[in-house]
């Protein structure tokens, strides 16, 4: 469960986007020798020159060479998608292109791409495959002709977006319910707010497949692991619900979450927030006084486990400054409780957390969303049979009916159902069937109002989904044990991909169908909603944000938690910190530190395909063998450069075995293999087989397992750091925006 749990946690709700090259976004450009190029963007770099004949050099594509090939790529990219949807093997398909150019206007080109298809796929798949070219983004922004704006600006780093929609206008004010504000305004305050603090956000991609059903993902151009996912039922509500999100999650840090915020930060006067406390542990570690209340610590301690040390705070890594706590109001009486933030970032992920245009309209938001995920996993755990909602009913609702109906006309059944429990919660249902796969997806949405909660049950189904990726849902079991275990919950958090029951969809339904209703004033349904809460016998904790806008936390002990209590002993996200720093130091240590790193990973339990990403919070590029690497190779390198080659050669072999690592590195431990076979072995000798091995694997392939073998290459691919972090632009660039937020708190904090 404990890697699973590493796993997913790093998701965090990852946007389900299945495209080929519709995001948007910034492509910064450095100048380099004569007239190479470098054009970056995320976590990629691409070289472009031109040929010798223009001055150039020739040693990369040309800029319209790269044109030119990403129409092909992209058309390619479709074919494969309709292949691996219907597991039609793509040995032996073929596919060029050809740009002709009219003689008499160079502009003016044709573009042919062709295909070759074995005789064995039938003319039904030979139509879809057209079919499914002809859908090629590139080829679709080309068609449409796309309009090129030229502006010079002071600052390509201060330039702050200015913007993602028009500035409102007051004769054009579009309400919705839930809403104090009109969309317009709500969105140019939002987008005020990040432009001051210095956030370029950009609209990576945008989705609309069905009527009435839009959403997008957004993005800090900087630093593009800040991005949030929106949905609503018109453009403008999808972008006012994203950027809604990424406020609330700079607010509440939820974008840093378990991430390293460096030594800068962790030593600074405040780490989270201005108004945080820290608490001490004894010589005991036991819990220090102040920490929770007798109410929460009977909830997360009930064995008297709970220790001082599992509560230091991820973030910082700043053992000796103890435990970070922050403050929340106990709703039953106003009294401040301290949550460590630890315990916050171990159980809590995203849930119960929301901006808006004032307080009360942010809190309804957070009790929405806490009643739809605990209502939701109630109802998978116990397999509990929702009644349909009648069609007279859905009848009232028309746009959302054309959304189900389009959902429908493209093969994939509907079915609605009243998820109130008979009234007691404010939560819908809708469930979508894929007969082509078997496979089902139960979507749930929460609101005062039934209209509102239906709505976010259908656009949270299709957040950004294209009708490919609900071939990619789960099939659904009669395993009551797979459906109640705490990860498939997990995965239903995360992107409602878990498991549902075949029991869900038996006509023997539970409950009567309720046509309920709690809206009122977001200041009445907020009330309404602790009341529900209050009947449970639950007590709620609240922190409310203004440092950008407004937003606000809302914790419900044994009640909204995403991970098991029991995580804050056995798989709390500070197991980074006995590593952390060795891990990143790698290169300098000892035989005598590199042998006790390697013993606490063999005594961790730990498994051995978590990542060293995930492991110690810090952000590798991706592209790199850092950014791949897995406390298996981790150990299997420690164990070369001390020279135990038996306990390596174990390890290599599981790591081939069960290699999910890049071609190159894989043929690296073939090759490492190959010779510590030979190494272990008084029979064999190395030179009797250079020969082929250079053949096989290429001179400096060998060069470095051999030298990695005998010890002379340490840690072969792992480019030096240290805690100071140098080199790794990924993770600095999340740094860099926090530091941005960091500054804005401590600035208000000093007015």
């Amino acid at each position: 469960m404990g890697a699973l749990n590493l796993v997913l946690n790093r998701v965090k709700a990852c946007f389900l986007a299945l495209d080929c090259g519709t995001n948007a976004m910034e492509i910064k450009v450095n100048f380099l020798d004569n007239l190479r190029l470098e054009a970056k963007f995320d976590d990629f770099s691409v070289i472009a020159d031109q040929p010798i004949r223009y001055k150039g050099d020739g040693s990369a594509p040309s800029p319209f060479d790269y044109f030119l090939a990403s129409s092909a790529l992209c058309a390619a990219y479709f074919v494969k998608v309709y292949c691996n949807a219907r597991e039609i093997s793509t040995d032996g398909i073929r596919l060029s292109q050809n740009n002709i150019v009219d003689p008499e206007d160079r502009y003016n080109q044709v573009f042919q791409i062709q295909v070759e298809l074995p005789e064995s796929i039938s003319d039904k798949d030979r139509e879809g495959i057209l079919r499914s070219i002809d859908r090629c983004t590139v080829k679709k922004v080309v068609q449409t002709g796309p309009e090129f704006k030229l502006e010079t600006v002071a600052n390509l780093d201060e330039d702050a977006q200015a913007m993602l929609m028009a500035k409102p206008d007051d004769a054009e004010n579009t309400f919705i319910l839930g809403k104090d504000l009109p969309l317009e305004q709500t969105i140019a305050n939002m987008t005020s707010i990040l432009a001051e603090l210095g956030m370029k956000i950009e609209i990576s991609s945008w989705r609309n497949i069905v009527p009435n059903v839009w959403s997008l993902h957004i993005r800090d151009a900087a630093s593009p692991m800040c991005f949030t996912n929106g949905k609503g039922a018109t453009k403008e509500s999808a972008l006012c619900s994203a950027l809604g999100e990424f406020i609330e999650r700079l607010n509440c840090n939820f974008f840093y979450n378990d991430q390293f915020l460096g030594e800068d930060i962790a030593n600074s006067e405040f780490v989270h927030y201005p108004n945080e406390k820290w608490f001490k542990p004894d010589a005991s570690d036991a819990l220090p006084e102040g920490i929770l209340d007798d109410y929460t610590r009977e909830i997360y301690d009930p064995e008297g486990e709970l220790l001082g040390s599992h509560l230091i705070d991820t973030n910082s890594g700043n053992v000796e400054r103890g435990i970070c706590a922050i403050p929340y109001v106990r709703h039953s009486d106003g009294e401040t409780v301290y949550f460590p933030s630890n315990l916050i970032e171990n159980l809590f992920l995203s849930n119960g957390m929301s901006a808006g245009n004032n307080f009360a309209e942010a809190k309804v938001q957070c009790l929405s969303e806490i009643f739809e995920r605990a209502v939701k996993r109630q109802i998978i755990e116990q397999e509990i049979v929702l009644p349909d909602v009648p069609q007279a009913v859905l009848d009232k609702y028309p746009s959302i009916v054309a959304g189900i109906k389009g959902l429908e006309e493209q093969g994939f059944p509907v079915v609605v159902k009243d998820a109130s429990l008979g009234g007691q919660f404010p939560v819908m249902c809708v469930t979508l069937m894929n007969p082509k796969t078997g496979g089902v997806f139960a979507s749930f949405g929460a609101h005062p109002s039934f209209e509102v909660a239906l709505e976010r049950s259908l656009t949270e189904l299709l957040q950004g989904r294209s009708f490919e990726g609900l071939n990619d849902v789960p099939k659904p079991t009669f395993n009551s044990m797979a459906v109640s275990e705490p990860e498939n919950f997990v995965e239903h958090f995360i992107d409602s991909t878990g498991v549902i029951s075949w029991r869900f969809f038996s006509s023997k339904f539970d409950y009567e169908f309720c046509e309920w209703d709690f809206s009122g004033t977001n200041a009445e349904e907020t009330e309404s909603l602790f009341g529900i809460l209050k009947d449970l016998g639950k007590e709620a904790y609240i922190a409310e944000f203004s440092d950008l806008g407004t937003a606000c936390r809302i914790l419900v002990p044994d009640y909204s938690e995403v991970y098991p209590v029991e995580d804050l002993i056995w798989d709390n996200t500070n197991k980074a910190l006995q590593y952390r720093a060795d891990i990143l130091n790698i290169h300098s240590l000892n035989k005598r530190a590199l042998r006790k790193l390697v013993e606490r990973l063999e005594e961790s339990q730990l498994d051995n395909y978590i990542d060293i990403i995930t492991l110690i919070g810090v952000e590798f590029d991706e592209n790199t063998v850092w950014g791949q690497v897995t406390i298996l190779e981790l150990k299997i390198l420690i164990y070369l450069a001390l020279g135990e080659l038996e306990e390596a050669i174990d390890l290599v072999e599981s790591f081939l075995q069960f290699n999910t690592n890049t071609v190159q590195r894989g043929l690296f431990y073939q090759a490492v293999h190959a010779v510590l076979e030979i190494a272990l072995d008084d029979d064999l000798e190395l030179e009797d087989f250079m020969h082929n091995f250079n053949r096989m694997f290429g001179a400096e392939v060998m060069k470095n397992a051999i030298g990695t073998v005998t010890g002379e290459v340490k840690f072969y691919g792992l480019t030096p750091t240290s805690m100071k972090l140098e080199g790794l632009e990924r993770h600095q660039r999340l740094i860099d925006s926090y530091k941005k937020l960091h500054a804005a708190r401590a600035a208000k904090a000093k007015r």
